[in-house]
């Protein structure tokens, strides 16, 4: 039987590289142990099985030196106000796959001559975000008035995707990679990106997070493109720490993105009124909570900002808020429709651009396929069928 001369190193590296322990991974794998010393060795068989198992390209395993990965775009995320480091392979996998679809749609907007995206780059740091806001907000056509017709932050999500794919940017997000349901994507690693382009814009929502966290990062990462830069976020609304970033463009975006979504103007307004009538916060909290339709804990955050809150009464309520939630009754959601959170995964932008060019004969299916995550021409059938009725 012939044996792979891999390096017992490098078997060492990928288990750890996935976080798994050698337990994990022994009752499938029962030489494992001695793979990592070199007292064995695999066969191919066995290798590729281990390099599926752990997401690692077989070649790997015969390296001499442990391959260096760098995340391919800025990353502005930190904990504790340090960067992180040590990208896992489900974020590697999920960057390379928005950046394939993007370079896919620039071919096809270059192909069906579409314009460039005036607005990407069109900010700058040294801008007054509130300007910036509203000059988001009517390119987006994303205002208060909009709102009316959302009844909670699930909606007002679903409506700032619609504007900005309406404005060209291919909208993305998925909870787990492509369609790998043991593979779920982790909130404290990242809630985001941003791939900068004048004719393919994308952004990535990693869908584990709330409602709330999925809309304050859509938010953010357009900012990002209003900037014209690409960027991984791990901006969380929800937490006092996270919200203020340290570094100088990541602070600036999370104020523009807090200005788009809860204006600062209309707040003082309504605050006006609640000191007029000597109204409790809880009563304020939620009269602007059916306004703005974005949560408490944000609402919060903006009331501080503008100077409606001191940091004691802030930390009282924030507290009393986190508990609140921390009480509720935690249920889980179904699996869902499969064409739509397909559609979802990789947005109906992109996936009605991709549909079409297929069914013109102008891409392969096989490559339709990888890019949608499905297989079979049915299910692009049936894809097909749902943007339809979905007009």
């Amino acid at each position: 039987m012939t044996r792979a001369p891999v390096n017992p190193r490098m078997v060492s590296w990928a288990r750890q590289r996935v976080g798994l322990e050698r337990d994990d991974l022994v009752k499938k794998f029962k030489k494992l142990p001695q793979w990592e010393t070199g007292e064995m060795k695999p066969t191919l068989k066995q290798l590729e099985d281990f390099a599926r198992m752990v997401h690692v390209p077989v070649g790997y395993f015969f390296l001499d030196e442990f391959p260096k990965e760098d995340i391919p775009i800025p990353d502005f995320r930190t904990v504790a106000g340090q960067p992180v480091t040590d990208p896992s392979p489900d974020l590697l996998e999920t960057i390379y796959a928005c950046q394939e679809r993007q370079s896919w749609y620039r071919d096809f907007a270059l192909a069906t001559q579409e314009s460039e995206l005036d607005f990407i780059g069109s900010a700058r740091v040294s801008m007054r975000p509130e300007k910036i806001a509203e000059a988001m907000g009517e390119t987006l056509g994303f205002d208060l008035s909009t709102r009316k017709t959302c009844s909670d932050t699930d909606t007002l999500l679903r409506l700032l995707t619609n504007q900005a794919e309406n404005a060209g940017v291919l909208v993305m997000g998925s909870g787990i990679v492509a369609s790998n349901t043991h593979r779920v994507l982790d909130t404290n690693e990242f809630r985001g990106f941003a791939l900068a382009d004048s004719l393919a814009p994308l952004i990535f929502i990693n869908r584990t997070d709330s409602k709330t966290g999925q809309l304050f990062t859509l938010a953010h990462e357009l900012v990002h493109l209003w900037l014209g830069t690409s960027a991984l976020s791990n901006v969380n609304p929800e937490s006092k720490s996270e919200i203020s970033a340290q570094r100088r463009e990541e602070t600036w975006c999370n104020k523009v993105a807090a200005e788009l979504l809860v204006p600062i103007a209309n707040l003082r307004e309504m605050t006006q009124e609640s000191l007029a009538h000597h109204e409790e916060l809880s009563e304020t909290l939620s009269r602007l909570e059916k306004t703005f339709k974005v949560s408490k804990l944000v609402l919060l955050r903006r009331l501080l900002d503008a100077s409606y809150l001191d940091q004691e009464h802030f930390e009282t309520a924030w507290e009393k808020e986190l508990m609140r939630l921390n009480a509720l009754t935690q249920t889980k959601s179904s699996g869902g429709n499969f064409r739509r959170t397909t559609l979802s995964r990789v947005g109906r932008k992109f996936a009605e651009a991709l549909i079409i060019s297929t069914l013109e004969g102008q891409t392969l299916y096989r490559d339709a396929f990888q890019m949608l995550g499905v297989s079979g021409a049915e299910t692009l059938n049936n894809l097909a069928r749902e943007l339809e009725a979905a007009g």
